[in-house]
């Protein structure tokens, strides 16, 4: 889901009241839970078509990196499903599997189930108008942004949607927070801050361990702040000019290491992800102990970004 568009925030924000639901009826770890949502949602982040990817791609752009929308995407995914599915076994998911396991039965709705039917011609119209857009992006090379708005005209004409409704769901809080700091970089690049910034980097920096050292300071800040709106847009642009301080470098792997680390830590319940998992958490959940053990996972998470990042993108 995360990858067709809707992106880590929208994907968590719709999965996570049925998974947490479905935890504690299961009786399965709210924590592992919460763990396997969001590290699936942000396997998917980067993808050209989501917007984190969207950002992200556009800031690469701007530093020289092009056509580089799939690698990044699946650099990220690579290393966010590593992660997830040691965190899954970690955590007791392979128990799951033993005929031991609880057999709860699942609430269900009745009220939901009277509804259930065929796909409506506005839903089936949605799905195409969004499989062309995949298509034309992945192998025409449209503009994911003009492919988009074309697609949401279609869909407003032949009047598949609620288009007013539609605006005043999107997050412009975020759209506006992800434009302000994009301008405020800017300002700070033609003011010579993005150099300093750079040779404070390079003091702790190698070409070996750049890698590390870039997946980790962005998952510490990306703990309490936004991945896309803050980490990516202030960490990405600074590459060539880290590069050139340490004396070499692969762009690609140290910009992958930003992403990775920034977004490794969002299980962190100081993120949007983390919060939302807890906020439907199931009533037999203990939430203060949810909390904990989540904040316990998310900075811990700059510390196996770090290491991942060093491995993944530097050793290998």
């Amino acid at each position: 889901m995360a990858t067709i568009g809707a992106g880590n925030i929208a994907t968590t924000a719709l999965l996570a009241p049925v998974a947490m639901t479905v935890a504690g009826n299961l009786g399965i770890s709210g924590f592992l839970m919460t763990v396997a949502v969001c590290c699936g949602a942000n396997s998917g982040a980067l993808s050209p078509f989501a917007p984190t990817g969207v950002i992200a791609n556009g800031l690469l752009a701007r530093i020289g990196i092009t056509g580089q929308a799939w690698p990044t995407f699946f650099n990220n995914f690579i290393a966010e499903g590593f992660v997830g599915l040691s965190g899954y076994f970690l955590l007791g998911g392979y128990k799951l599997f033993s005929r031991t396991a609880s057999r709860k039965a699942v609430h269900k709705d009745d009220r939901l189930l009277a509804h259930e039917g065929p796909f409506t011609w506005e839903q089936k119209l949605t799905l195409l108008v969004i499989g062309a857009l995949l298509i034309s992006v992945s192998f025409f090379g449209i503009d994911v942004g003009m492919g988009a708005i074309i697609g949401a005209v279609i869909l407003t004409v032949c009047r598949a949607s609620n288009e007013e409704a539609a605006v005043k769901t999107m997050p412009w809080n975020v759209i506006v927070m992800v434009c302000g700091v994009t301008v405020l970089i800017s300002i700070l690049e033609k003011k010579g801050g993005m150099d300093l910034f750079t040779t404070i980097l390079a003091r702790f920096s190698t070409q070996t361990s750049v890698t590390g050292v870039m997946g980790f300071v962005t998952g510490l800040i990306s703990v309490y702040s936004s991945s896309s709106g803050v980490v990516l847009p202030a960490f990405l642009p600074t590459i060539p000019g880290l590069i050139q301080k340490i004396g070499g470098g692969d762009p690609m792997a140290i910009a992958s290491s930003v992403n990775v680390g920034a977004h490794l830590v969002d299980v962190s319940p100081l993120s949007t992800l983390g919060a939302l998992c807890i906020a439907n958490a199931a009533v037999s959940e203990d939430r203060k102990a949810l909390f904990n053990k989540l904040m316990i996972w998310g900075l811990s998470m700059s510390v196996v970004g770090a290491l991942v990042c060093w491995v993944f993108f530097g050793l290998l």
